[in-house]
């Protein structure tokens, strides 16, 4: 490899949670995962695993405390294994929360840990990252600046462990937007790069802590001021900060030119084990295309040429090889089992040969004859080892397969930090149609153009397409992959069913309050992504007249994935005919709203339309608009009826509902017809409504809790029309 070249090689660390044995939660290692993820790490051309789990207490919280002789075994079995692989292990460890510098105490205990694995690792990391710059008085008398002080400990750590080809130091100004005043002015990086030993790697994420790009310019200065090449940790596919996001896309905005100017590069991938195979793939992929590159200069003698074109790296080309390959793993029927776990960190770490690090390591790889070493993938196809099946993995009663376009919506709904793929694209451009032309969608609109129909029916069809994903997903063979994106599809079926439903009713319904419909989206490609929350699922939102009630949406995957499908549509008036057939089934779901008679009722037996007309009929009759229908495979299973203005509602209730109902239910002789007064309450996502209002009987703790959590408050108890109800509201 020639000089400045840099070798790319991955980390991955895996946490089992929900496991039955919770004294294994530091860092169990589940081996056939662990195996399958390094053979593929080996065909992509990757070759470090670094360990750094922040649910390790003893890697952070409790740094001072040396592993078990169970939890040691368990570490060093994990530590062969990678190097049985020809992958680097690297022990990270981060006592910056709480450690004194100035401490021979502390110092010693950072020995005796580091020592207790230094036995069978030989490359380290020390982590200052995401602590406070504060000191003590002990560590401020002794050193002139919290640089000086972290730099004086990594120095001393270094020497200590024998000075190892690998050893890396993670400052706590670890990019651009932390720096103080800047890069180039900082005192803190400035006296890193002065008295910081030449060969310990700095760790730098870029521009921001999640960089949407990573430029020549600004890594020429942070370069500068280090007075070293910095080693780049990505978190371009880091979903830690937000639960509800998830990243499938590809390795972009980092050019393969940028490895002359890198010591490394980490990936830091999504919590996920099951949703890193395409960002490791196209890694894989941007790695063997500089590699390709350089060899096609050397053969061309620098010229360009066909030879070059086609191994400069393309994201899309990437992702479509990377597609391809995980086709046949998510068809894989493979189930579950304890695969239940999250990559806490995955990084990639370069080198550049000839320079400061890897000399020994390499010539110690270069021994084991029967070991294929990482670099020797160089020219393996973008695909890595396709059509090359998994071992370990058990099989399991599989069911149906993906699709490769559902597999393209999939990956596009959850694609990069600071950028949806096309799929999301088209979703959230017609609902921002919609919405700036809900004037012209509604009912009431005389203009049918040609684009109200398309747009309208565009973005019908792709809620369809969500909600159809998630029942492909779930009756798909691979349950592994199941159960690790089952949230995140639930997450978005969930918001598509509700945007469909909108949509529906935008279609058909009169009047749009547009003071509830006028949130703009904000752009937040300049902003650190945890920023805005919710991915395409929260920008959906936004695009909803739902305000501040988010909450609403809040609803967790059941413990089992149900591919039961359900749709939510705007009552229509060809449901009438069907409504004594639903009855039974609405009657427990409207219990809340329902008219609260005398005991002197008519028989339903001898009228089998009054349960209809006592639950149901006021409302469909005179405010339609405002109710929702809920249908499963079955049909009919659930029905949400609002009333935007409860006093007129009931006005009009006495003055034209009434009257009908006591010439179809005539009173029997000699007895009074009840006095049915209208105590409704529920209106969920009404268009200009300040607040709803429900009464709920005080013994239906059921319905009490299910509202609660939708963040109903008791406002009336006691003196509600049946004197034993209980009246919630809340604000929209």
């Amino acid at each position: 490899m020639a000089e400045g070249a840099v070798e790319v090689c991955v980390s991955v660390c895996l946490t089992e949670v929900g496991c039955i044995f919770v004294e294994a939660t530091y860092h169990a290692i589940c081996p056939g995962n662990k195996a399958e993820r390094e053979r593929e790490m080996q065909r992509w051309g990757l070759n470090t695993y670094l360990y750094g789990p922040k649910d390790d207490l003893k890697h952070r919280l409790l740094w001072r405390e040396v592993y078990s002789p169970e939890e040691e075994a368990q570490l060093r079995t994990l530590i062969k294994e990678a190097q049985s692989r020809g992958l680097r292990f690297v022990y990270a460890l981060s006592p910056g929360q709480d450690i004194v510098f100035s401490s021979s105490c502390d110092l010693t205990l950072l020995k005796r840990k580091l020592r207790q694995v230094h036995l069978g690792c030989q490359a380290f990391a020390i982590l200052f990252d995401d602590i406070d710059h504060s000191m003590c008085q002990a560590d401020s008398e002794a050193f002139s600046s919290f640089a000086h002080a972290q730099v004086t400990v990594t120095n001393e750590i270094y020497r200590f462990l024998g000075e190892p080809p690998v050893f890396l130091f993670c400052p706590t100004e670890y990019c651009g937007s932390l720096c103080s005043p800047s890069v180039s002015k900082s005192p803190y990086l400035q006296t890193v790069g002065e008295d910081l030993l030449p060969n310990i790697t700095v760790i730098w994420t870029g521009s921001k802590v999640i960089s949407r790009k990573l430029s020549m310019d600004c890594l020429a200065e942070v370069e500068s001021v280090l007075q070293r090449p910095p080693l780049i940790w990505d978190n371009l596919h880091a979903n830690d900060y937000d639960s509800r996001r998830l990243f499938l896309g590809p390795f972009k905005g980092r050019e393969p030119q940028l490895r002359s100017q890198l010591r490394g590069l980490l990936l830091n991938p999504n919590c996920e084990f099951e949703a890193n195979y395409i960002p490791l793939h196209t890694l894989g992929s941007w790695y063997r295309a500089g590699k390709e590159e350089r060899k096609g200069e050397g053969i061309n003698g620098g010229k360009g040429g066909r030879e070059n074109e086609e191994c400069e790296y393309c994201p899309d080309r990437a992702l479509s090889a990377a597609l391809r390959d995980w086709m046949e793993e998510l068809n894989q029927p493979l189930q579950a089992g304890n695969r239940l776990l999250y990559i806490n960190t995955a990084l990639l770490l370069g080198e550049r040969e000839g320079r400061d690090l890897g000399e020994k390591k390499r010539s110690n790889q270069s021994s084991q004859p029967n070991h294929q070493g990482p670099g020797s993938r160089a020219g393996a196809p973008a695909g890595g080892g396709r059509g090359q099946k998994a071992q370990g993995r058990v099989p399991s009663g599989g069911k149906g397969l993906l699709t490769e376009s559902q597999v393209r919506l999939l990956v596009g709904l959850h694609y990069l930090p600071h950028e949806h793929g096309p799929s999301a694209q088209k979703l959230l451009q017609d609902l921002t149609w919609l919405k700036s032309n809900c004037h012209l969608v509604s009912a009431n609109s005389k203009k049918a153009a040609p684009q109200k129909v398309s747009v309208w029916i565009s973005a019908v069809k792709d809620c369809v397409s969500v909600t159809q994903l998630h029942c492909s997903v779930v009756g798909g063979a691979n349950r592994a992959v199941l159960y690790d994106l089952y949230p995140y599809v639930w997450d978005l079926r969930n918001t598509a069913l509700v945007a469909k439903a909108f949509i529906c009713w935008l279609g058909k319904n009169r009047d749009m309050n547009t003071q509830f419909y006028s949130s703009i989206l904000p752009s937040f490609l300049e902003s650190e992504p945890w920023v805005f929350k919710g991915g395409v699922s929260g920008e959906v939102q936004m695009l909803l007249p739902i305000g501040s009630s988010s909450e609403l949406f809040t609803h967790p995957p059941p413990l089992f994935p149900t591919s039961r499908l359900y749709n939510i549509r705007p009552y229509h008036s060809k449901d009438k005919v069907r409504e004594a057939t639903c009855i039974n089934i609405m009657v427990p779901i409207m219990s809340s709203i329902l008219f609260v008679c005398s005991s002197e009722t008519v028989s339903s037996v001898a009228h089998p339309d009054v349960i209809g007309d006592r639950c149901l009929g006021p409302c469909l009759a005179l405010c339609p608009e405002y109710s929702f229908i809920l249908e499963d495979e079955l049909g009919v299973c659930g029905c949400v009826l609002g009333i935007l203005d409860v006093r007129s509602f009931a006005k009009r209730c006495q003055a034209s509902w009434m009257p009908a109902m006591r010439d179809k239910y005539p009173p029997k002789v000699g007895s009074t017809h009840p006095n049915t007064q209208v105590n409704i309450a529920v209106v969920f996502l009404c268009v200009g409504s300040q607040g709803v209002f429900c009464e709920v009987q005080p013994t239906d703790r059921q319905r009490l809790e299910f509202l609660t959590k939708l963040g109903f408050l008791e406002i009336l108890r006691g003196e509600a029309r049946s004197r034993e109800g209980v009246v919630l509201g809340r604000l929209l």
